[in-house]
């Protein structure tokens, strides 16, 4: 959530960051808080000074009745009574306002950091690198959706039958496939200094808020009316809320956590290649990798974690490359976003499979996560996190790039987790 002190004194800057996210309606939102604003610190203003006059003159009755003036004293007790009435009044008018104010915030996206580049979609996106070779594949490769059937590794129509669309079923060297995955990459990510977590993965109403998936993403989540809560489309939530309202010390910092869980997605779209087989899935599993971090640290952490998901990409011998989004394609609570796509040589095409992001204070202010300075007072920290890995697209990229006439290879980097060399 942006800092209201932050819309106040640079609103030509924050409409313009908003502007280049493609936020409608920018600057009227923007004006709207700006005003009701300024009527808050009106109304608390005259809140503070009835509040500050019926304190006076209640000391004031303690006097006149002890000096006997008991006419003056009941007057003043009228008026004082009058003053806590209209004192009353404006504290629920002010209450109202602010929780008007809060509900506007919660509406507005990140501003988007400098070095974001402007655009609408993903073609308008910042390639920074790319890394490995696209390997030629035989005559007659097929996609992973048919390669699945073929070595009968996930059921589509099973996890159709038991749930529905999006919720397959792993068996055979594919379930171990889904756990050798799992494993490798917590272990790496133990290696590089992050604390193992294992969350819930139903959160309540506060949590959604707290990491910006609600209200902004209510209709995308899986909720459980019953209990209020949500299945989680990401560790990043229950993982990140571990630390809202704490105040951190500032020697425990950098904070590192990571953390597998399943990811439901009440993902919409039409049939397609875009969305068949695993390329989009309702249930899937991830390791997510989470740092809080001092503000003037926030963009290095940043730029290790992008290292540290490039090197899992590395080991597990897929070409791949990193995007910097551009404005219209970012997050609704990222300041800056890192994409880095897996090819897919049987589909001929780039699959997203991680995404890092600095938040800078935008979920910090919202959850009151914060740290103090030296000098005592109490500044808001920044969080960041980012996918290592999503397994779908990366078990379809592993399929689809490594298969033979005689079977599928796995990445040597797992043959001491799967117990397995091939898929055959």
């Amino acid at each position: 959530m942006l800092q209201l002190n932050v819309l106040r004194e640079q609103t030509e800057l924050v409409i313009a960051g908003l502007t280049k996210k493609n936020y409608k309606n920018a600057a009227q939102e923007v004006e709207a808080i700006v005003a009701l604003d300024q009527q808050r610190r009106q109304v608390q203003s005259q809140h503070d000074e009835l509040q500050a006059r019926a304190n006076a003159i209640s000391k004031e009755i303690g006097i006149l009745m002890k000096n006997g003036d008991r006419e003056k004293a009941e007057a003043s007790k009228a008026e004082t009574s009058e003053l806590k009435q209209q004192t009353k009044s404006l504290a629920e008018q002010l209450s109202a306002i602010e929780e008007q104010i809060q509900q506007a915030l919660y509406k507005l996206p990140n501003l988007p950091h400098a070095s974001v580049p402007e655009g609408r979609t993903a073609e308008d996106n910042e390639v920074v690198l790319q890394h490995g070779e696209i390997p030629q594949l035989h005559e007659g490769a097929q996609p992973h959706w048919e390669l699945i059937q073929q070595y009968d590794i996930i059921d589509f129509e099973l996890g159709n039958k038991i749930s529905g669309a999006g919720f397959p079923v792993y068996k055979k060297q594919g379930a171990r496939l889904q756990r050798a995955l799992i494993n490798f990459f917590l272990d790496e990510a133990m290696k590089a200094g992050y604390m193992e977590v294992q969350p819930p993965i139903l959160v309540n109403e506060a949590s959604g808020y707290g990491t910006g998936q609600l209200p902004d993403k209510d209709g995308q989540m899986y909720h459980a009316t019953e209990d209020n809560l949500y299945l989680i489309p990401t560790a990043e939530v229950p993982i990140t809320n571990i630390y809202r309202d704490v105040i951190v010390p500032v020697e425990q910092l950098p904070i590192k956590n990571a953390g597998h869980t399943p990811c439901f997605r009440r993902e919409a779209g039409s049939w397609g290649a875009d969305v068949r087989g695993l390329n989009r899935l309702h249930q899937f599993d991830k390791v997510e990798i989470v740092q809080i971090t001092l503000p003037e640290k926030s963009y290095e952490a940043l730029e290790e974690m992008s290292s540290y998901i490039q090197g899992l990409l590395q080991k597990l011998e897929l070409p791949y490359r990193v995007l910097r989004l551009c404005g219209g394609d970012m997050g609704f609570t990222s300041a800056l976003t890192y994409d880095m796509e897996v090819y897919s040589t049987a589909q001929n095409r780039w699959l997203e499979v991680s995404s890092a992001s600095n938040f800078e204070t935008y979920q910090s202010n919202r959850l009151k996560l914060r740290y103090k300075t030296e000098s005592g007072k109490t500044q808001l920290l920044h969080t960041l996190n980012g996918s290592a890995l999503a397994l779908p697209r990366i078990v379809a990229a592993i399929l689809e790039n490594n298969q033979t006439p005689d079977g599928i290879n796995m990445p040597k980097v797992l043959h001491p987790y799967l117990g397995f060399e091939k898929i055959s």
